[in-house]
């Protein structure tokens, strides 16, 4: 596994201003444009996948506490933004700095994309919480989203019913234009958004009354989502195409719902196993008895065993949590067993504890065995 922090020559505490810098002048040093190396294009391919994780929040924590694995096993994509190949490397700057990558490098007509081409929309969170039951068991939940939907006015067009988007005289559809700054270190290039179209490549004249020319509106839209059981707090579900809509006829991006569960108050949670506590008396321990209990299953019999210890565990089969992996298999339910002591005994309780002292110590009328005993009576 790649050390992400490596890759960029930055300590684990780095900042995000810190991470950007590194990037930038590592980006610099292996941009497939500037070094002909054979491995320039893989080693930036690694420093975009490194930089697109340590920069986000919730991805960096993930791969710090669990590693690469650990954003797979969470639903990040971890293949990194050239991971389909370069596409314009000179908008993938733009979008991480807010400009271009300068330098005078001249990145080349045959790398641009045409901003007219179709993309996919943008992935969306939502955060769900459910009680410890409704976890053990799954559910049918009905959720709203907001999200993007194509306008169904224009058919994303954006335009008017009978006009058509034009190219942008001023960036000749390209979407992007070319400034040269004159510095006492010479003449640098920079490529930046087009502010006529706004990167588009083209205007729209006689704009969509729906949408107001975006081909795009927000809507909200109730969706039902199928929670299976044994979810647990921080599992993750993709829904596939449930996010934003695409333009130029892309596909949707997906929704990502992430559970949050409610701690119980009776059950703790161990893999699939439930733990719960049960009191019992001495004479409970020693001679064993059939107690009700509440079990996940409801209420039913648990037999303790005679002689059973204090912290002893007395296991239902069958009684835990459903795995999510093979739902016909389910965990365990482990019953602790706490010993409680009795701090106050009635008269008739402190003759027999002072018959089964004598029998157990040997000790006939043994007075401080017999003073203890009634200091406990009342």
């Amino acid at each position: 596994m790649s050390d992400y922090y490596e890759i960029l020559g930055v300590e684990k505490n780095a900042t995000k201003d810190e991470i950007k810098s590194a990037f930038r002048k590592m980006a610099r040093k292996w941009h497939p444009d500037v070094n002909k190396a054979p491995e320039a294009e893989a080693k930036f391919k690694e420093l975009g996948k490194a930089y697109e994780t340590l920069i986000d929040d919730d991805k960096r924590a993930t791969y710090d506490r669990y590693g690469e694995d650990g954003l797979r096993d969470a639903g990040f994509n971890t293949q990194g933004p050239f991971a389909g190949g370069f596409g314009d490397l000179e908008e993938v700057f733009n979008s991480f700095f807010g400009g271009g990558f300068g330098g005078g490098f001249g990145f080349g007509g045959s790398r641009q994309r045409d901003p007219n081409a179709p993309q996919r929309g943008d992935d969306l969170r939502l955060d769900i919480t459910l009680d410890f039951e409704e976890a053990v068991f799954g559910l049918t939940k009905e959720v709203k989203i907001d999200h993007l939907e194509e306008c169904p006015t224009c058919k994303g067009t954006g335009a008017k019913e009978g006009a058509k988007p034009e190219t942008c005289k001023q960036c000749g559809g390209q979407g992007r234009i070319q400034q040269t700054t004159r510095t006492v270190l010479g003449h640098f290039t920079q490529i930046v958004t087009c502010p006529h179209c706004h990167g588009k490549g083209t205007v729209i004249s006689d704009p969509c009354h729906d949408c107001h020319g975006e081909g795009r509106k927000n809507v909200e839209k109730k969706i039902e989502v199928k929670i299976p059981a044994g979810v647990d707090n921080g599992s993750k579900m993709r829904l596939s195409h449930e996010g934003d809509a695409g333009t130029n006829g892309d596909i949707a991006g997906d929704l990502y719902i992430v559970i949050h569960v409610n701690p119980s108050a009776y059950y703790q949670r161990e893999g699939i196993d439930v733990i719960t506590k049960l009191e019992v008396t001495p004479a409970q321990a020693v001679l064993g008895d059939i107690v009700k209990i509440k079990t996940l299953n409801g209420e039913q019999n648990l037999t303790i065993p005679a002689g059973t210890q204090h912290g002893g565990i007395v296991r239902i089969k069958g009684a835990g949590i459903p795995s999510i992996s093979k739902p016909t298999l389910r965990g365990d339910h482990l019953v602790v067993i706490s010993v409680k002591i009795p701090t106050k005994i009635s008269n008739d309780e402190r003759i027999l504890y002072s018959k089964l002292l004598e029998i157990q110590t040997g000790q006939k009328n043994n007075p401080s065995a017999k003073e203890r005993i009634k200091g406990m009576f009342k």
